[in-house]
């Protein structure tokens, strides 16, 4: 039996500090781990609706993202399947194209994805800055943790790579 086709996506605006959580997430899991070929890792930025022909044939997502919860600044989320729906009908996502739009695009899929993971931190800053605040840094490795562990429930292994 073929494995799921897995997709962990990171949006985000890079340009915003904190808004870019998700695409960072993304850049330090390939950084520091290989997947099998099952799993692709997506930087989708803030495609929005362009992030439709990159999730074809995904049976189960990961998707992070900085999350306007209204919240204490560094404060994570964790939802799953229906929970996702659910949350998001009514909030909106720290940019204009964010959870709502691959929401969205999950629906007008031929073929939905059955499992869904939204993992995300409550932002501190949305100012212009290249960089995380420190706050917001300092959740990077436990929501790759989360992102590992979650791997691991669908049987798939991420492998460390060694340090050059």
């Amino acid at each position: 039996m073929q494995n799921a086709k897995i997709t962990v996506l990171g949006i985000g605006n890079i340009l915003l500090q904190d808004e870019g959580f998700g695409v960072r997430v993304i850049e330090r899991l390939g950084q520091r781990f290989t997947f099998s070929s099952d799993v692709q890792l997506l930087d989708g930025g803030t495609l929005g609706m362009e992030l439709m022909r990159f999730l074809a044939g995904t049976e189960k997502l990961i998707l992070v993202d900085a999350i306007s919860g209204n919240q204490v600044p560094g404060t994570q989320y964790d939802f799953r399947n229906d929970q996702v729906k659910a949350y998001f009908k009514d909030k909106v996502s720290m940019h204009e194209l964010g959870i709502q739009d691959v929401l969205a695009v999950l629906d007008v899929l031929e073929k939905p994805i059955e499992n869904i993971v939204v993992l995300g931190v409550q932002p501190q800053s949305l100012e212009l800055g290249l960089e995380l605040t420190p706050l917001i840094a300092e959740q990077l490795a436990t929501i790759e943790n989360k992102i590992i562990a979650q791997l691991a429930e669908w049987q798939v292994a991420a492998v460390q790579k060694e340090e050059a």
